[in-house]
Order: structure tokens, then C-alpha cells, then sequence
């Protein structure tokens, strides 16, 4: 699978999750039937998966796991919220400069409606311009 495929395959993997269970739970519910559902269709994946942080090339104590990540590539945040937000966002795009990821899923199940944000970190954010 290429690399739009393999979002699609995960994007569907979340609207089945979300049409069965609907929203209401908690995140942690989400991402276990997540897991299950990735592994019922196939599509390879970690969980929980360490991404160290680094500040002026000193690694730092904290970190963040990801909740996944599929197809060895691809990040996928979870969130059960009203909705979602610029910070989320901007979270997410955090997430990827701090890996070696350039392309992410945003999937919130805590709404009628799955919400669903595709992002890839572009050159201009690897590298934030500080002022």
C-alpha cells in the first residue's frame, strides 16, 4: 500500500470503530478497539510508542508516546472531545517534529461525527522561524 492508501485504510478503520461504538467513551475505549480493528484488517501497527524530545540537542527526561503508529509511517492521535482544536493541531505537528514522521492522523471520536484531520509536516514546519 502507498501512502494515501494506507491513511485511507486507517481512516476507515476509525469510521468503523466510531459507527459501532459511537461517541461518549473514553479515549483509552477508542484506541483498544482500534487496535483490535487494525488487527482484524491487517494493517501492521505499534502502540504506545515512545518519541523521545529533544531541546537544544539534549534530550530531555519527559517524552510522549504516540497512541500509534501504522505502516511504520504513520501517526495516528486519538482524542474522545467535543472538539477539536488549534492546539490539538498544533500538538500533533509537534509530534511529527520531534519523530523522524512526516505524516499524521487527527481522529476525534467524541463527537456525532468522526472528526478526521490529515497533516504532513511540510519544510516550513520542521523548522519553525523564531522570531
Amino acid at each position: 500500500m502507498r501512502g494515501n492508501e494506507q491513511s485511507r485504510a486507517v481512516i476507515g478503520v476509525a469510521y468503523e470503530v466510531h459507527n459501532t461504538l459511537g461517541h461518549g467513551f473514553l479515549e483509552q475505549v477508542y484506541l483498544d478497539a482500534m487496535c483490535a480493528e487494525l488487527l482484524e484488517n491487517g494493517i501492521p501497527y505499534r502502540r504506545q510508542v515512545p518519541m523521545p524530545i529533544y531541546y537544544k540537542e539534549v534530550k530531555l527526561r519527559c517524552g510522549y508516546r504516540a497512541d500509534l503508529v501504522c505502516h511504520g509511517d504513520l501517526l495516528v492521535e486519538l482524542k474522545a472531545q467535543v472538539a477539536l482544536t488549534q492546539v490539538d493541531l498544533a500538538q500533533v505537528l509537534n509530534y511529527l517534529r520531534a519523530s523522524d514522521l512526516e505524516k499524521a492522523l487527527l481522529l476525534n471520536f467524541g463527537t456525532t461525527r468522526l472528526q478526521v484531520k490529515r497533516l504532513i509536516l511540510t519544510q516550513e514546519y520542521r523548522h519553525p522561524h523564531r522570531g
